[in-house]
């Protein structure tokens, strides 16, 4: 299953979101390709200092990041997109239309994930099928009461601490999606 993280620069939120994924996956990370590119990205630049720390302090590998312009065959490629925000999102699905419903930001996979019924994922047996189940419930699932809840802020050029709490959220949504995913692998 291919996974792909989308957000600016892709020296920030993407990589960081890659990253920890596969450390969430732990001995399952094998199973899954998991990449990262940015919507306006330079392709090679290395990550941000001050994310990369997040990386480091979270469990995650940051060293052999490079960023990449994201492109149509990139989304095309992937089996699932997350991206950092809703307009990440937009611009993931004005490349490939078809991605509509396997694109969601990072947040909103998780919160939807995360307010499910026990059984509502009963029968799924694949990444396919969980992000389709995913994309199928999530209107299920009450959205937040504002719709920027499930963007993850910019920490670029900002305060350790924003870098800090940005890693936190990222970290948090990512357990939950390694979760599923090792669940259904």
């Amino acid at each position: 299953m291919r996974v792909l993280f989308v957000c600016s620069g892709n020296i920030c939120r993407s990589p960081l979101g890659a990253q920890l994924l596969v450390a969430r996956l732990g001995q399952d990370a094998p199973a899954f390709v998991v990449e990262s590119a940015g919507t306006i990205a330079d392709d090679d630049a290395p990550m941000d200092g001050a994310a990369a720390e997040q990386s480091l302090r979270l469990g995650g590998a940051p060293s052999s990041h490079r960023s990449r312009y994201l492109t149509a065959p990139i989304v095309e490629s992937a089996d699932l997109v997350l991206t950092a925000e809703r307009s990440h999102r937009a611009a993931v699905v004005s490349l490939a239309p078809r991605a509509t419903k396997r694109a969601f930001t990072i947040k909103q996979f998780a919160r939807v994930l995360d307010g499910l019924e026990p059984g509502d994922l009963a029968g799924v047996d694949s990444g396919a099928a969980l992000v389709e189940r995913i994309a199928r419930l999530r209107g299920a699932v009450a959205p937040p009461a504002d719709p920027a809840d499930d963007d993850v802020d910019d920490p670029y050029r900002r305060s350790e601490d924003t870098h800090r709490r940005v890693a936190d959220e990222i970290d948090a949504a990512v357990g939950s999606i390694a979760d599923a995913l090792r669940a259904v692998r």
